[in-house]
Protein backbone atom coordinates (compact mmCIF):
# COMPACT_ATOMS: atom_id res chain seq x y z
CA UNK A 1 0.00 0.00 0.00
CA UNK A 2 2.85 2.48 0.63
CA UNK A 3 4.26 2.70 -3.11
CA UNK A 4 0.81 2.61 -4.11
CA UNK A 5 -0.54 5.71 -1.73
CA UNK A 6 2.85 7.77 -2.57
CA UNK A 7 2.10 6.77 -6.85
CA UNK A 8 -1.59 7.68 -6.07
CA UNK A 9 -0.65 11.54 -4.62
CA UNK A 10 2.05 12.04 -6.76
CA UNK A 11 0.76 11.22 -10.31
CA UNK A 12 -2.11 13.57 -10.11
CA UNK A 13 0.43 16.72 -9.58
CA UNK A 14 0.57 17.08 -13.12
CA UNK A 15 -2.55 17.47 -14.87
CA UNK A 16 -3.60 19.18 -11.42
CA UNK A 17 -0.78 21.70 -11.54
CA UNK A 18 -3.28 25.09 -12.06
CA UNK A 19 -4.70 24.47 -7.88
CA UNK A 20 -1.17 25.77 -7.08
CA UNK A 21 0.41 27.28 -10.46
CA UNK A 22 -2.67 28.99 -11.28
CA UNK A 23 -1.43 32.30 -12.27
CA UNK A 24 2.24 31.45 -13.68
CA UNK A 25 0.53 28.53 -16.16
CA UNK A 26 -1.68 31.40 -17.28
CA UNK A 27 1.30 33.53 -17.88
CA UNK A 28 4.06 30.78 -19.06
CA UNK A 29 1.20 29.76 -21.86
CA UNK A 30 -0.19 33.01 -22.63
CA UNK A 31 -4.10 31.85 -22.17
CA UNK A 32 -7.21 33.45 -20.52
CA UNK A 33 -9.26 31.65 -17.83
CA UNK A 34 -11.29 30.36 -19.85
CA UNK A 35 -8.29 28.60 -21.82
CA UNK A 36 -6.47 27.71 -18.59
CA UNK A 37 -9.67 25.77 -17.63
CA UNK A 38 -10.01 24.42 -21.25
CA UNK A 39 -6.94 22.53 -20.02
CA UNK A 40 -8.19 20.58 -17.08
CA UNK A 41 -11.26 19.70 -19.54
CA UNK A 42 -9.59 17.99 -21.84
CA UNK A 43 -8.28 16.33 -19.13
CA UNK A 44 -11.23 15.58 -17.84
CA UNK A 45 -13.35 14.71 -21.29
CA UNK A 46 -10.66 11.58 -21.53
CA UNK A 47 -10.95 10.70 -18.04
CA UNK A 48 -14.66 10.49 -18.56
CA UNK A 49 -13.97 8.21 -20.87
CA UNK A 50 -11.35 6.06 -19.90
CA UNK A 51 -13.14 5.50 -16.39
CA UNK A 52 -15.39 2.48 -17.17
CA UNK A 53 -13.52 0.71 -19.42
CA UNK A 54 -10.14 1.22 -16.97
CA UNK A 55 -12.26 -0.78 -13.95
CA UNK A 56 -13.20 -3.08 -16.08
CA UNK A 57 -9.31 -3.53 -16.77
CA UNK A 58 -8.71 -3.86 -13.25
CA UNK A 59 -10.32 -6.60 -12.14
CA UNK A 60 -9.14 -8.96 -15.15
CA UNK A 61 -4.62 -7.37 -15.14
CA UNK A 62 -2.37 -7.14 -12.62
CA UNK A 63 -2.06 -3.59 -10.83
CA UNK A 64 1.77 -3.97 -10.91
CA UNK A 65 1.73 -3.91 -14.82
CA UNK A 66 -1.38 -1.13 -14.66
CA UNK A 67 0.32 1.01 -11.75
CA UNK A 68 4.21 1.10 -13.62
CA UNK A 69 3.20 1.76 -17.00
CA UNK A 70 0.63 4.61 -15.71
CA UNK A 71 3.18 6.32 -13.88
CA UNK A 72 5.93 6.10 -16.96
CA UNK A 73 3.58 7.31 -19.43
CA UNK A 74 2.53 9.81 -17.28
CA UNK A 75 5.88 11.03 -16.44
CA UNK A 76 7.17 11.13 -20.05
CA UNK A 77 4.57 13.26 -21.11
CA UNK A 78 4.91 15.59 -18.07
CA UNK A 79 8.64 16.13 -19.27
CA UNK A 80 7.79 17.53 -22.54
CA UNK A 81 4.75 19.51 -21.01
CA UNK A 82 7.75 21.25 -19.11
CA UNK A 83 8.90 22.85 -22.26
CA UNK A 84 5.98 25.32 -21.81
CA UNK A 85 4.58 24.10 -25.75
CA UNK A 86 1.60 26.01 -27.50
CA UNK A 87 -1.81 25.85 -25.95
CA UNK A 88 -2.42 23.02 -28.36
CA UNK A 89 0.38 20.98 -27.68
CA UNK A 90 -0.69 21.71 -23.87
CA UNK A 91 -4.37 20.79 -24.69
CA UNK A 92 -2.96 17.70 -25.92
CA UNK A 93 -0.92 16.38 -23.12
CA UNK A 94 -3.71 17.43 -20.66
CA UNK A 95 -5.64 14.56 -22.76
CA UNK A 96 -3.14 12.17 -22.77
CA UNK A 97 -2.67 12.23 -19.07
CA UNK A 98 -6.72 11.43 -18.60
CA UNK A 99 -5.99 7.82 -20.68
CA UNK A 100 -2.60 7.21 -18.84
CA UNK A 101 -3.89 8.02 -15.30
CA UNK A 102 -7.42 6.99 -15.32
CA UNK A 103 -7.36 3.44 -17.94
CA UNK A 104 -4.35 2.35 -16.53
CA UNK A 105 -3.56 3.89 -12.98
CA UNK A 106 -7.17 4.75 -11.07
CA UNK A 107 -8.98 1.38 -11.00
CA UNK A 108 -5.94 -0.22 -10.09
CA UNK A 109 -5.73 1.93 -7.07
CA UNK A 110 -9.30 1.50 -5.90
CA UNK A 111 -9.00 -2.17 -6.12
CA UNK A 112 -5.87 -2.75 -4.22
CA UNK A 113 -7.37 -0.75 -1.34
CA UNK A 114 -10.78 -2.62 -1.09
CA UNK A 115 -8.84 -5.62 -0.93
CA UNK A 116 -6.06 -4.83 1.62
CA UNK A 117 -9.37 -4.49 4.20
CA UNK A 118 -11.56 -6.54 5.52
CA UNK A 119 -15.17 -5.26 5.18
CA UNK A 120 -15.62 -3.29 8.57
CA UNK A 121 -12.51 -1.34 8.19
CA UNK A 122 -13.18 -0.19 4.64
CA UNK A 123 -12.89 3.83 6.16
CA UNK A 124 -9.78 3.62 7.46
CA UNK A 125 -8.36 1.70 4.28
CA UNK A 126 -9.59 4.55 2.08
CA UNK A 127 -8.93 7.00 4.99
CA UNK A 128 -4.95 5.46 5.14
CA UNK A 129 -5.40 5.83 1.21
CA UNK A 130 -5.84 9.11 1.14
CA UNK A 131 -3.65 9.91 4.07
CA UNK A 132 -0.72 8.58 1.81
CA UNK A 133 -1.53 10.46 -1.06
CA UNK A 134 -2.23 13.59 0.81
CA UNK A 135 1.33 13.08 2.82
CA UNK A 136 2.93 12.35 -0.85
CA UNK A 137 1.33 15.13 -2.36
CA UNK A 138 1.98 17.92 -0.09
CA UNK A 139 5.91 17.26 0.95
CA UNK A 140 6.22 17.31 -2.88
CA UNK A 141 4.18 20.28 -3.31
CA UNK A 142 6.43 22.34 -0.76
CA UNK A 143 9.56 20.91 -1.94
CA UNK A 144 8.41 21.95 -5.77
CA UNK A 145 6.73 25.34 -4.45
CA UNK A 146 10.32 26.09 -2.64
CA UNK A 147 12.07 25.37 -6.12
CA UNK A 148 9.44 27.80 -8.08
CA UNK A 149 10.30 30.31 -5.24
CA UNK A 150 13.86 30.16 -5.60
CA UNK A 151 14.23 30.85 -9.42
CA UNK A 152 12.11 33.61 -9.09
CA UNK A 153 8.67 32.49 -9.75
CA UNK A 154 8.61 33.02 -13.39
CA UNK A 155 8.09 30.93 -16.56
CA UNK A 156 11.90 28.89 -15.87
CA UNK A 157 10.73 28.39 -12.70
CA UNK A 158 7.74 26.50 -13.70
CA UNK A 159 9.49 24.67 -16.31
CA UNK A 160 12.02 23.63 -13.45
CA UNK A 161 8.95 22.76 -10.97
CA UNK A 162 7.06 20.71 -14.21
CA UNK A 163 10.33 18.83 -15.43
CA UNK A 164 11.20 17.75 -11.53
CA UNK A 165 7.82 16.67 -10.68
CA UNK A 166 7.77 14.46 -14.15
CA UNK A 167 11.14 13.01 -13.42
CA UNK A 168 9.96 11.61 -10.16
CA UNK A 169 6.91 10.14 -11.47
CA UNK A 170 8.71 8.26 -13.58
CA UNK A 171 11.37 6.67 -10.96
CA UNK A 172 8.02 5.98 -8.90
CA UNK A 173 6.70 3.86 -12.29
CA UNK A 174 10.55 1.84 -12.20
CA UNK A 175 9.68 1.60 -8.54
CA UNK A 176 6.38 0.20 -8.62
CA UNK A 177 7.64 -2.24 -11.30
CA UNK A 178 10.40 -3.71 -8.93
CA UNK A 179 8.36 -3.39 -5.38
CA UNK A 180 4.54 -4.13 -6.39
CA UNK A 181 3.59 -7.88 -6.75
CA UNK A 182 1.95 -9.08 -10.41
CA UNK A 183 -0.91 -10.11 -8.21
CA UNK A 184 -2.79 -7.89 -5.31
CA UNK A 185 -1.46 -9.73 -2.21
CA UNK A 186 -4.02 -10.55 0.26
CA UNK A 187 -6.76 -10.28 -2.48
CA UNK A 188 -9.85 -12.52 -1.08
CA UNK A 189 -11.24 -13.21 -4.17
CA UNK A 190 -10.68 -16.76 -5.37
CA UNK A 191 -7.79 -17.67 -8.06
CA UNK A 192 -10.59 -19.50 -9.90
CA UNK A 193 -12.89 -16.47 -9.42
CA UNK A 194 -14.16 -16.16 -13.15
CA UNK A 195 -13.27 -12.57 -14.94
CA UNK A 196 -15.75 -10.30 -15.17
CA UNK A 197 -17.53 -10.11 -18.25
CA UNK A 198 -20.53 -8.55 -19.73
CA UNK A 199 -23.21 -9.93 -17.79
CA UNK A 200 -21.60 -8.61 -14.32
CA UNK A 201 -21.48 -5.34 -16.51
CA UNK A 202 -25.01 -5.18 -17.09
CA UNK A 203 -25.63 -6.19 -13.59
CA UNK A 204 -23.92 -3.48 -11.93
CA UNK A 205 -25.10 -0.47 -13.88
CA UNK A 206 -28.29 -1.87 -13.12
CA UNK A 207 -27.64 -1.31 -9.25
CA UNK A 208 -29.22 2.04 -7.85
CA UNK A 209 -26.55 1.66 -5.03
CA UNK A 210 -23.73 2.55 -7.80
CA UNK A 211 -25.63 6.00 -9.29
CA UNK A 212 -26.11 7.12 -6.17
CA UNK A 213 -22.75 6.82 -4.89
CA UNK A 214 -21.89 8.01 -8.33
CA UNK A 215 -23.96 11.31 -7.45
CA UNK A 216 -22.42 11.58 -3.96
CA UNK A 217 -19.03 11.35 -5.65
CA UNK A 218 -19.84 13.95 -7.90
CA UNK A 219 -21.01 16.60 -5.76
CA UNK A 220 -18.35 15.75 -3.49
CA UNK A 221 -15.33 16.78 -6.39
CA UNK A 222 -16.96 19.20 -7.54
CA UNK A 223 -16.55 20.65 -3.95
CA UNK A 224 -13.15 19.87 -4.78
CA UNK A 225 -13.01 21.85 -7.70
CA UNK A 226 -14.51 25.04 -5.62
CA UNK A 227 -11.29 24.88 -3.24
CA UNK A 228 -9.26 24.90 -6.31
CA UNK A 229 -10.34 28.77 -6.82
CA UNK A 230 -8.74 29.83 -3.47
CA UNK A 231 -5.60 30.35 -4.64
CA UNK A 232 -6.76 32.62 -7.51
CA UNK A 233 -9.08 34.12 -4.88
CA UNK A 234 -6.98 35.39 -2.89
CA UNK A 235 -4.65 36.59 -5.37
CA UNK A 236 -7.20 38.73 -7.38
CA UNK A 237 -9.54 39.91 -4.16
CA UNK A 238 -7.11 39.46 -0.85
CA UNK A 239 -4.39 41.10 -3.15
CA UNK A 240 -1.75 38.32 -2.08
CA UNK A 241 1.16 37.81 -4.23
CA UNK A 242 1.39 35.17 -6.52
CA UNK A 243 3.99 33.06 -4.11
CA UNK A 244 2.22 33.86 -0.94
CA UNK A 245 -1.42 32.37 -2.61
CA UNK A 246 0.68 29.47 -4.02
CA UNK A 247 1.59 28.86 -0.24
CA UNK A 248 -2.13 29.04 1.27
CA UNK A 249 -3.25 26.23 -1.92
CA UNK A 250 -0.31 24.35 0.00
CA UNK A 251 -0.73 24.75 2.84
CA UNK A 252 -4.19 23.77 2.72
CA UNK A 253 -2.81 20.28 1.10
CA UNK A 254 -1.19 19.37 4.94
CA UNK A 255 -5.29 19.30 6.00
CA UNK A 256 -5.47 15.97 3.96
CA UNK A 257 -3.80 13.30 5.98
CA UNK A 258 -5.41 14.35 9.47
CA UNK A 259 -8.38 14.61 7.52
CA UNK A 260 -8.31 11.63 5.70
CA UNK A 261 -7.50 9.45 8.46
CA UNK A 262 -9.43 10.90 11.31
CA UNK A 263 -12.43 10.80 9.15
CA UNK A 264 -12.00 6.68 7.78
CA UNK A 265 -11.49 5.69 11.48
CA UNK A 266 -14.64 7.94 12.70
CA UNK A 267 -16.73 6.68 9.30
CA UNK A 268 -16.22 2.95 10.40
CA UNK A 269 -17.88 3.79 14.01
CA UNK A 270 -20.58 6.24 12.49
CA UNK A 271 -21.21 4.75 9.56
CA UNK A 272 -19.86 5.92 6.29
CA UNK A 273 -22.89 7.48 4.68
CA UNK A 274 -23.75 9.60 7.13
CA UNK A 275 -20.49 10.77 7.72
CA UNK A 276 -20.73 11.99 4.11
CA UNK A 277 -24.26 13.85 4.82
CA UNK A 278 -22.86 15.84 7.80
CA UNK A 279 -20.06 16.70 5.82
CA UNK A 280 -21.95 18.09 2.70
CA UNK A 281 -23.81 20.25 4.88
CA UNK A 282 -20.64 21.83 5.84
CA UNK A 283 -19.37 22.30 2.76
CA UNK A 284 -22.90 23.91 1.91
CA UNK A 285 -22.40 26.04 4.47
CA UNK A 286 -18.56 27.09 4.08
CA UNK A 287 -18.53 27.83 0.26
CA UNK A 288 -21.90 30.00 1.20
CA UNK A 289 -20.14 31.94 3.09
CA UNK A 290 -17.39 32.83 0.60
CA UNK A 291 -19.89 34.00 -1.63
CA UNK A 292 -21.00 37.16 0.87
CA UNK A 293 -16.98 37.92 2.56
CA UNK A 294 -16.07 40.95 2.04
CA UNK A 295 -12.75 41.47 0.28
CA UNK A 296 -11.27 43.92 2.52
CA UNK A 297 -7.50 42.58 4.28
CA UNK A 298 -8.82 43.17 7.42
CA UNK A 299 -11.23 40.10 7.00
CA UNK A 300 -8.05 37.99 5.84
CA UNK A 301 -7.95 35.80 8.87
CA UNK A 302 -11.34 34.45 8.33
CA UNK A 303 -11.50 33.75 4.92
CA UNK A 304 -8.19 31.87 6.24
CA UNK A 305 -10.36 30.10 8.28
CA UNK A 306 -13.06 29.34 6.19
CA UNK A 307 -10.66 27.97 3.68
CA UNK A 308 -9.39 25.11 6.67
CA UNK A 309 -12.61 24.46 7.25
CA UNK A 310 -13.95 23.69 3.24
CA UNK A 311 -10.46 22.32 2.75
CA UNK A 312 -11.20 19.87 5.62
CA UNK A 313 -14.28 18.75 5.04
CA UNK A 314 -13.32 17.89 1.30
CA UNK A 315 -10.21 16.34 2.08
CA UNK A 316 -12.33 14.07 5.05
CA UNK A 317 -15.09 13.10 2.40
CA UNK A 318 -12.65 12.09 -0.63
CA UNK A 319 -11.17 9.60 1.88
CA UNK A 320 -14.05 7.72 2.61
CA UNK A 321 -16.74 7.85 -0.07
CA UNK A 322 -15.27 5.04 -1.80
CA UNK A 323 -15.66 3.08 1.02
CA UNK A 324 -19.73 3.77 0.23
CA UNK A 325 -18.91 0.80 -2.12
CA UNK A 326 -18.46 -1.69 0.86
CA UNK A 327 -21.19 -0.50 3.03
CA UNK A 328 -23.84 -0.06 -0.11
CA UNK A 329 -23.37 -4.08 -0.71
CA UNK A 330 -21.45 -4.22 -4.05
CA UNK A 331 -19.51 -7.76 -4.60
CA UNK A 332 -15.85 -7.90 -3.93
CA UNK A 333 -15.64 -9.25 -7.61
CA UNK A 334 -16.77 -6.19 -9.28
CA UNK A 335 -15.04 -3.72 -7.44
CA UNK A 336 -13.21 -2.23 -10.23
CA UNK A 337 -16.26 -1.90 -12.87
CA UNK A 338 -18.44 -0.92 -10.31
CA UNK A 339 -15.18 2.19 -9.01
CA UNK A 340 -15.32 2.46 -13.01
CA UNK A 341 -19.17 3.31 -13.48
CA UNK A 342 -18.90 5.24 -10.05
CA UNK A 343 -15.50 7.23 -11.23
CA UNK A 344 -17.38 8.16 -14.97
CA UNK A 345 -20.34 9.86 -13.01
CA UNK A 346 -18.06 11.17 -10.00
CA UNK A 347 -15.63 12.98 -12.05
CA UNK A 348 -17.31 14.83 -15.24
CA UNK A 349 -16.30 17.94 -12.79
CA UNK A 350 -12.95 17.70 -14.75
CA UNK A 351 -14.72 18.67 -17.29
CA UNK A 352 -17.22 21.12 -16.89
CA UNK A 353 -16.10 22.83 -13.07
CA UNK A 354 -12.81 24.40 -14.40
CA UNK A 355 -15.01 25.44 -17.52
CA UNK A 356 -17.87 27.27 -15.05
CA UNK A 357 -14.94 28.93 -13.02
CA UNK A 358 -13.18 30.11 -16.34
CA UNK A 359 -16.27 31.52 -17.85
CA UNK A 360 -17.71 33.11 -14.52
CA UNK A 361 -14.61 34.71 -14.06
CA UNK A 362 -14.00 36.05 -17.73
CA UNK A 363 -18.28 37.34 -18.05
CA UNK A 364 -18.27 38.37 -14.23
CA UNK A 365 -15.15 40.14 -13.75
CA UNK A 366 -14.16 40.48 -9.95
CA UNK A 367 -15.57 39.23 -6.52
CA UNK A 368 -18.77 38.58 -8.61
CA UNK A 369 -17.44 35.94 -10.68
CA UNK A 370 -15.96 34.12 -7.49
CA UNK A 371 -19.33 35.16 -5.69
CA UNK A 372 -21.45 33.26 -8.50
CA UNK A 373 -19.05 30.18 -8.34
CA UNK A 374 -18.81 29.66 -5.05
CA UNK A 375 -23.26 29.86 -4.57
CA UNK A 376 -22.92 27.58 -7.78
CA UNK A 377 -20.80 25.29 -5.78
CA UNK A 378 -22.92 24.91 -2.43
CA UNK A 379 -25.97 24.18 -4.93
CA UNK A 380 -24.26 21.54 -6.15
CA UNK A 381 -22.90 20.11 -2.49
CA UNK A 382 -27.02 20.15 -1.80
CA UNK A 383 -27.75 17.58 -4.55
CA UNK A 384 -24.77 15.50 -2.46
CA UNK A 385 -26.66 15.49 0.92
CA UNK A 386 -30.12 14.66 -0.65
CA UNK A 387 -27.81 11.56 -2.60
CA UNK A 388 -26.18 10.78 1.12
CA UNK A 389 -29.27 10.52 3.11
CA UNK A 390 -31.57 8.41 0.42
CA UNK A 391 -28.27 6.12 0.52
CA UNK A 392 -28.14 5.74 4.07
CA UNK A 393 -32.16 5.31 4.24
CA UNK A 394 -32.53 2.80 1.60
CA UNK A 395 -29.55 0.55 1.71
CA UNK A 396 -27.99 0.77 5.23
CA UNK A 397 -30.51 1.37 8.15
CA UNK A 398 -32.94 -1.34 7.60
Amino acid sequence: MTVTSISGGIIFLLPFLQEVYYKPIALALSLSNTQVGSLMSAFGITSLICYFPGGWLADRVSPKKLISISLLLTGVAGLYFATLPSYELSIAIHAFWGVSITFLFWGAMIRVTRNWAPADEQGRAFGILETGRGLAEVLSSMALLAVFAALGSGDSALSAVIFQCSAFTVLLGVLAWFVLEDDTEGDKNSPSEPKVGISEIVSTLKMPIVWLIGTVVLTGYCAYWGTFRFTSYSSDIFMLSVTIAAAISVGKVWLKPLAAVVAGFIADKFGIARSVAVLFLVLIASFSFFAVLPGASSWLPVMLLNVAVASLAVFAMRGIYFALLEEGGIPLAVTGTAAGIVSTIGFTPDIFMPLLGGVLLDTFPGQTGYRYFFLATAAICSVGLVASLIIYKKFISK
